[in-house]
């Protein structure tokens, strides 16, 4: 299913349902589309789905970092006048709540799956051979537990990517900045309730990360999907679901 996206002020994104307001934040290399299923699932289930187009190509250079998309999430709940949310978010998007969560401790609850903000390899690397379709296809591959999840749309929208050459300098410069703002030291002073979705074959967050976060984080469940890579939501998304909604349910629908 296609969503329609909707444009006010500085702001494009995703409005769907209605309910307890539920914020998708979307990875570094990954589209709105990474999460049509769990948009579809949750819309009719009495939540309200929001997923804003995270600015990451448009920052100037000196402010592409995770601190500033944190402050862009920020203007945009306050946009929306969301007072009780949850924040999901996979890869960079699960980075950008932790970090958000560290300064303006707004969220009533945070979903990571695939998250970096602890360790993560390959999110700004491999793109010497970035003319090289071929190359650039196994890459998006070895992202998934099972290699055919990575399509020929999804093959062809990260290659158009990292061969514009301004995208990829953002791409390098939000990495880099990912890796600067490691949240080891403060996740353990983050108390309200964390879902951890992991993959048990994850590539670029090995199972160790999922794990030093449930380790770290103070309120929070781990649940780990078999034969499933860096991205849950897209690779099983009937069960990512699951998961989800029951946890959702036991916070927060008592």
């Amino acid at each position: 299913m296609v969503f329609g996206i909707n444009k006010e002020k500085d702001f494009k994104y995703i409005e769907e349902g209605d309910g307890l307001p539920i914020i998708i934040l979307h990875g570094l290399m990954g589209g709105l589309s990474n999460f049509n299923g769990v948009i579809t699932f949750f819309k009719d289930k009495g939540f309200k789905v929001l997923m804003p187009v995270l600015p990451i190509y448009d920052l100037p250079i000196l402010k592409t970092s995770v601190r500033e998309l944190s402050s862009f999430l920020d203007r945009f709940i306050k946009f929306k006048k969301i007072k009780k949310f949850v924040l999901i978010g996979n890869s960079l998007g699960g980075h950008i709540a932790l970090y958000y969560t560290k300064i303006f401790n707004r969220a009533n609850g945070l979903v990571l799956t695939g998250s970096s903000g602890l360790y993560e390899k390959g999110m700004g690397s491999g793109y010497t051979k970035r003319g090289d379709y071929n190359v650039m296809k196994k890459k998006v591959e070895e992202v998934f537990y099972d290699p055919r999840v990575a399509n020929k749309e999804l093959v062809d929208e990260v290659f158009e990517t990292v061969n514009d050459r301004n995208k990829l300098i953002k791409i390098l410069a939000m990495a880099k900045s990912a890796i600067r703002h490691n949240m080891a030291k403060d996740l353990p002073k983050m108390k309200l309730p964390c879902l951890i979705i992991w993959g048990k074959n994850d590539n670029v967050t090995p199972p160790d990360v999922g794990i030093e976060f449930n380790n770290l984080l103070p309120n929070s469940d781990l649940v780990w999907i078999d034969k499933c890579g860096h991205a849950p939501m897209m690779e099983h998304p009937e069960k990512f679901n699951e998961i989800l909604l029951d946890w959702l349910k036991a916070k927060f629908k008592k």
